[in-house]
């Protein structure tokens, strides 16, 4: 009965395990998801400490694959030592998801103001060119979130390039993606998109700083309800 117990416990051990590489693979696919999505949106971004949770977040993923083979092969040899090394670094990769979400949540309210610093300036610099970053950035934002402008359509009549330009028109990565022929023109507005990026952008590095938050706040609790018998060893 008692070697059926241990069996069983050894089982149960194992199977979290396992769940810790799952877990690892979740957290560092949304580390590499925020990184991806920062690059695209890093012109609007000057506070390069705004990936620190995401940076964490990864590290903490990867240490989770090491911290589950450690886990599995003490467990199976019956290292009391392992066991016990296992647990003082789930503890600690604890405290740093416990980190993540302060920083996560501290972050998530800056983004606003650092956007709204921001993004004036990356609308003045841009050239209507692939070549320098601002363009591609503005283009790819009001493409990917059907936005045009600061607040609308009309913020591209106070930019260095419209005047300079002199064709009455806002970039075509402004145009509807409905409407085939736009070109641009004001005289049409109506195939423009009719909300500023400035929202949607705030918006959308708020959701993905949530996301990070959420993930560490969730594997941080599941960590703290795992079975008294796995803190305490086999």
């Amino acid at each position: 009965m008692g070697q059926c117990g241990v069996i069983s416990s050894k089982t149960v051990l194992v199977f979290l395990n396992l769940i810790f590489w799952a877990a690892a693979g979740i957290l560092c696919y949304i580390g590499a998801y925020v990184f991806i999505t920062y690059d695209d949106y890093d012109n609007f971004f000057e506070d390069i400490y705004t990936f620190i949770p995401a940076m964490v977040i990864t590290a903490v993923g990867t240490l989770l694959f090491v911290i589950g083979f450690i886990g599995c092969c003490a467990t199976i040899r019956e290292s009391r030592c392992g066991l016990v090394t296992f647990s003082a670094v789930l503890l600690l990769v604890f405290a740093t998801e416990v980190v993540v979400v302060v920083l996560g949540y501290i972050y998530r309210a800056k983004v606003e103001a650092v956007v709204n610093h921001s993004i004036q300036k990356v609308y003045n610099e841009y050239k209507g060119t692939n070549r320098d970053a601002p363009s591609r950035a503005i283009d790819y934002v009001q493409r990917q979130l059907h936005c045009c402008g600061i607040h609308n359509y009309s913020d591209w009549m106070n930019t260095r390039w419209f005047i300079e330009s002199k064709n009455n028109s806002v970039p075509v990565s402004c145009c509807k993606s409905s409407i085939s022929n736009c070109t641009g023109t004001l005289m049409r507005p109506g195939d423009l998109y009719p909300e500023g990026c400035e929202v949607l952008v705030v918006k959308k590095l708020k959701d993905i700083m949530l996301y990070v938050t959420l993930a560490a706040l969730t594997f941080a609790a599941i960590q703290n309800n795992r079975p008294k018998h796995e803190k305490q060893g086999v």
